[in-house]
């Protein structure tokens, strides 16, 4: 178990530390209202009653709830299958898990998600999120991300035949041909 310690403990921070500035935008930012940061990122509470951007909201509470805990199940499988070789793998299913942790808490408590990242030009705006949707969304990059070096990871096949290999087609030698007769019982 000392070896999941760290990935435990990186999903326990990332739960801590969204639920966290989640209280903070709760307590001390209006609701509804942009509050400019730079000139392409400001910060807007808002609630999200869905999955992400808002899907399955007619599902209701109990239903993603379900959802969520069977996503988190799914996702505890993977890594605990996962080689420990793969810290970067390991590494995205713990900032996963501590996402979805953290929406669940929410979703759990207020019957929503608090939202309140906002990426934004004069002319276009993309989905408000939070800091759990980008603990999902990294872990997820990284789990790919490591999909793809595990590929150069993995030892190539090789097409040549060892040394001391004989063709398919050549006769047994005589040493071989009576250890090959069959025993008399």
């Amino acid at each position: 178990m000392r070896s999941w310690s760290p990935y435990a403990l990186l999903a326990i921070v990332a739960i801590a530390l969204d639920q966290w500035i989640k209280h903070l935008v709760e307590t001390g930012l209006p609701f509804q209202e942009k509050l400019d940061l730079l000139p392409f990122l400001a910060l807007f509470r808002t609630y999200n009653t869905g999955i992400a951007f808002s899907m399955f909201s007619s599902l209701g509470d109990t239903g993603l709830v379900v959802i969520a805990v069977l996503v988190v199940a799914f996702v505890l499988y993977l890594a605990t299958h996962t080689p420990s070789g793969h810290v970067i793998a390991r590494t995205g299913f713990a900032l996963i898990i501590g996402g979805a942790l953290g929406n669940l808490i929410d979703r759990a408590v207020y019957g929503h998600v608090i939202d309140y990242i906002l990426f934004h030009t004069p002319v276009w705006s993309f989905a408000v999120f939070n800091l759990a949707d980008a603990f999902i969304s990294v872990g997820a990059a990284l789990v790919v991300f490591d999909e793809l070096i595990g590929w150069r990871r993995e030892p190539k096949p090789s097409n040549a035949k060892p040394s001391n290999a004989k063709p398919s087609n050549a006769k047994p030698s005589s040493a071989e041909a009576s250890d090959a007769k069959p025993s008399k019982d």
